[in-house]
């Protein structure tokens, strides 16, 4: 009986060998839900046994930013120019040999940074700590991929983060999948189907395991799509691009790799991380990619506090912010005044569901009782 390992090789050499058209997308897609459901069970017993010590993190902050990148791109040397942390620098790879936390305070967050030891290719795999440092970068609100701009070899890294369950700048499929304990597999699309079929999305779910289930497609779905959602452990994270030493070399050399990156659907921001060149343009564009906001509070009778903000997630309601604030605030609340831009004019009365918007001075009315 031929082992997992074994089992995952003969279909992956079944996948490769075989030629992808209409007429074979069925036999592949079955083939490739079948590959999914045999590394994930390899991945559970991998888990059952144990492995080796990983990087104990700490989360603090506002949110966790992590620096990815090949050996040797100037992630310490970043670290340590926009937050308070010191970061061993040296002219050789793996310098960074273990996790090295740092706090960059910025339009009044306080934001964690990580700098991780290089990724190298295979790292997904374990080559390198490279599965120890990827479960760090699972934990974060924001990767930061460091090009060497002699090296800015993107596709590597996105490989080594897509195998190890990261998808940057994507949004997860609107698939619904409600398991039943009878009655088969049943699949609608509220949607056209270009790609898969619905007899396709039956197959592949059922070869991945689900027996009775009912599954709702409301959008227009790929293969890997469908089976990033059946295995359930996929990150979906914003990411950016830094540029580095952009200073050792003409512009004419490094404007052609930033546009390039920027076709690849990142945002991109050059820089000079030993100089210190657009030190400010990182710091404001990590900022923005976590969708974080500034919220003013003004005590009743008294001007707002311009100087503390409360640092919450953009799209925050009147509700989320008495979360964030104490429970007991939320339990006497009477209603709330905003001024600022989502306020249909200064001091407008509010209740729970108002949607905040950046820079907001907010006041909360409580019962007395």
């Amino acid at each position: 009986m031929a082992t997992i390992e074994e089992s995952i090789k003969a279909v992956e050499e079944e996948i490769s060998k075989t030629e992808y058209n209409k007429a074979t997308s069925h036999h592949i897609g079955k083939l490739k839900a079948k590959l999914a459901r045999l590394k994930e069970e390899q991945f559970v017993r991998a888990s059952a046994k144990g492995g080796g010590k990983g990087y104990a993190v700490r989360k603090s902050g506002n949110a966790t930013v992590a620096l990815v990148g090949l050996p040797s791109c100037g992630k310490s040397t970043l670290l340590n120019h926009i937050t308070n942390a010191e970061s061993e620098v040296a002219p050789y790879d793996f310098t960074t040999l273990t996790v090295v936390p740092g706090i960059m305070e910025h339009r009044g967050a306080k934001i964690q940074v990580l700098d991780l030891p290089g990724l190298i290719e295979g790292a997904s795999k374990g080559k390198g700590r490279g599965r120890e440092v990827l479960a760090v970068v699972r934990t974060a609100d924001l990767i930061v991929l460091l090009m060497d701009v002699f090296r800015p070899e993107l596709d590597v890294l996105v490989r080594e983060l897509h195998e190890a369950g990261l998808r940057l700048n994507e949004r997860e499929a609107d698939i619904y999948i409600t398991p039943r304990n009878r009655g088969g597999i049943n699949v609608r699309s509220t949607v056209s189907l270009t790609t898969l079929d619905e007899e396709l999305v039956h197959d592949m779910v059922r070869e991945y395991g689900l027996i009775n289930a009912d599954v709702v497609l409301r959008q227009d779905i790929t293969d890997d799509q469908l089976l990033d959602y059946l295995r359930g452990n996929r990150r979906y994270v914003k990411a950016i691009v830094a540029l580095n030493k952009v200073d050792l070399v003409d512009e004419t050399i490094w404007r052609p790799v930033v546009k390039r990156l920027e076709s690849r659907g990142y945002p991109v921001i050059h820089i000079a991380a030993e100089k210190g060149l657009n030190i400010d343009a990182i710091r404001d564009a990590i900022f923005d990619n976590l969708d974080l906001m500034r919220v003013y509070l003004k005590p009743r009778g008294e001007e707002a506090d311009l100087k503390e903000p409360l640092i919450v997630r953009t799209g925050s309601t009147v509700l989320n912010i008495c979360d964030t604030l104490h429970r007991d605030i939320k339990r006497k609340f009477r209603y709330a005044r905003v001024w600022g831009e989502s306020a249909k004019f200064p001091g407008q009365s509010v209740g729970f569901e108002h949607i905040l918007q950046e820079g907001d001075i907010l006041q909360i009315v409580s019962r007395t009782q």
